[in-house]
């Protein structure tokens, strides 16, 4: 009778574990998101087939890289009441501008992305990503300008994160991939990392499925969010990405390419990455 006891204990506990790898088996496939990001506001019309897809959505805080207006402006509430959480992102300096005076520029910047994200309704605590365009190893003058902007958007309230290459770049005999470096030298700093990888692989190419890759498989392990997928395809980079639209872009389901809403795919590990709603 003891043994019987003992016996029905143990096949107790066998399926209470089964239960419980089970249901972290659900969590995790819960646990990664997927979202867009485009220099371009979709349009409100959009939205809804777009929220089919995505969890979240970038949001420029200023004008996108080679852009001279930003048609993101005003649009937090409607993106909100869609449904979607939210990427926040400032257009950095490119180093050539940084040659001069690199901290007093990243003071300016900072102050005015916060400045920004305030006017468009996001909320203190949220994480604004500083779109770093350039890779490689970072130079005394980046490095001056990116914790110099840190530090004014963390000093006002906010969060601060990078979006940074994740792709190995040759250094002499060696290679050096952006994020680490920007960790490296960081000082302790708590930075949000929006990494960048869209070399096949390890990123998937154009696919947007249920199977999500997490952040950490983009080549940096600390990665919070990771693009995996850039439209256009780059050919340097995504050549051997085989499922891209003809045109060389990235749709989403629902999206003819006649639109050319093109978009660039993220995973995160949040629904809202940048906590903006």
């Amino acid at each position: 009778m003891h043994s019987f006891v003992e016996l029905r204990v143990h096949r107790g506990s066998f399926l209470g574990l089964l239960l419980i790898s089970h249901s972290l088996a659900v969590l995790a496939q819960r646990s990664t998101y997927l979202g867009f990001d485009r220099n371009d506001y979709p349009g409100d019309a959009s939205l809804p087939t777009l929220r089919q897809s995505f969890a979240y959505t970038g949001y420029w805080l200023n004008n996108p890289p080679g852009a001279n207006s930003n048609s993101w402006a005003g649009k937090r509430a409607v993106l909100k009441q869609a449904g979607f959480g939210f990427l926040v992102l400032f257009n950095g300096r490119l180093y050539k501008d940084l040659k001069r005076s690199p901290e007093a520029f990243g003071q300016a910047d900072g102050r005015a992305a916060v400045e920004a994200a305030k006017r468009e309704g996001f909320p203190a605590k949220a994480v604004i990503f500083l779109d770093i365009e350039e890779g490689g190893r970072m130079l005394p003058e980046q490095k001056a300008y990116i914790y110099r902007w840190i530090d004014e958007v963390t000093d006002a309230g906010f969060r601060a994160g990078v979006y940074c290459s994740a792709i190995p770049a040759k250094e002499g005999k060696s290679t050096i991939v952006t994020a680490d470096d920007i960790r490296a030298s960081a000082e302790g700093r708590e930075i949000s990392y929006w990494v960048t990888n869209d070399v096949c692989p390890p990123s998937p190419g154009c696919s947007i499925a249920t199977s999500l890759p997490e952040p950490a498989k983009s080549g940096v392990g600390f990665a919070d969010i990771w693009q995996y997928a850039q439209s256009p395809r780059r050919k340097d980079f995504a050549r051997m990405c085989r499922n891209y639209n003809p045109d060389g872009n990235c749709y989403p389901p629902g999206i003819p390419p006649s639109s050319h809403l093109h978009v660039d795919v993220n995973t995160a590990s949040s629904a809202d990455p940048s906590a903006g709603r």
